[in-house]
């Protein structure tokens, strides 16, 4: 049986992983201690590793695809097959980003003001990258962790950190004085696996469900029956994707009415349409929007 090889990200965003493959249609099981998680499709084998490695287990064909965050890439330089992007995180649904922060009484203001200075980063090559193009001279250290307590310490005079509320900035009462990128998740494959047809099928398949997950996300399906009489002003307050689904109830002047819309519009939405003559409304959840 072919086999395709499965790289899942070990940390903050493995939960995160596993519930939005759970979405789209795969359960997986973690075993503690154990690096290799059940998966009920015996086309796929999973791994955990560290997102900041998987892209060079995935280039060396140790995986055919893994998930990882753009970050890593770019800072691995890899040359992997970027299949999709994946825009989740392990709090919101919205791009990760990498600052660079400074003591909050720290006299550092702009770029400009860190020539000479220290920066701790575990983005090393990335920041490296950054300063050089700005003709910005600053040493630049990696941090095994821990990284905003560098500066706190005086082991740093700045630090390259990625955040997504701030609340670990603000909590070591530190300052951002640039944004550097931001950065998501990115579903990336093997040149090799993604040349071989069966592989690139399934990778290509896993990627359209996983973001067919991601669009369901905060969009619920609404249904509704609508007395023929009501329905041009129902369907003149009612959003969708598309156009609402219209059907005749049998053998009635009533219809159904059927779309799906933005979960934060239903609270609204609803009365109104109770309103207007909308009878029967249902509200359902939905796993996947292709």
């Amino acid at each position: 049986m072919n086999k395709l090889k499965l790289g899942l990200p070990k940390g903050s965003l493995e939960k995160a992983t596993i519930e939005l493959f759970e979405n789209a249609g795969w359960l997986i099981k973690p075993a503690a201690r154990n690096y290799f998680p059940k998966i009920d499709d015996p086309e796929l084998s999973c791994s955990i590793c560290r997102p900041q490695e998987m892209s060079r287990y995935v280039e060396s064909g140790m995986l055919d695809a893994g998930i990882t965050g753009k970050d890593w890439t770019m800072e691995n330089e890899s040359e992997a097959i970027i299949v999709c992007d994946l825009v989740y995180s392990k709090v919101s649904r919205k791009p990760t980003r990498w600052i660079i922060a400074v003591a909050g009484d720290s006299e550092i203001r702009t770029l400009e003001d860190l020539e000479g200075k220290k920066i701790a980063t575990e983005l090393v090559n990335v920041t490296k990258k950054f300063f050089d193009e700005r003709k910005i001279n600053v040493d630049i250290e990696f941090s095994w962790g821990a990284t905003e307590a560098k500066v706190v310490s005086g082991l740093a005079d700045a630090v390259v950190e990625v955040t997504e509320t701030e609340s670990t900035i603000r909590a070591h009462g530190l300052r951002i004085i640039h944004e550097l990128m931001e950065s998501n998740t990115q579903f990336i494959a093997n040149k090799d696996a993604w040349n071989d047809p069966w592989k690139r099928e399934k990778i290509s398949n896993i990627a359209m469900l996983l973001q067919g997950a991601l669009r369901a996300d905060r969009i619920v399906g609404l249904k509704m029956n609508v007395p023929e009489k009501k329905l041009k002003s129902i369907v003149e307050i009612l959003p969708s994707l598309n156009a609402p689904t219209i059907a005749n109830l049998y053998q009635t002047d009533w219809f159904s009415v059927e779309t799906v819309i933005s979960e934060d519009e239903v609270r609204d939405l609803i009365p109104r349409l109770k309103k207007n003559g909308a009878e029967g409304i249902i509200e359902y959840a939905l796993n996947k929007v292709i």
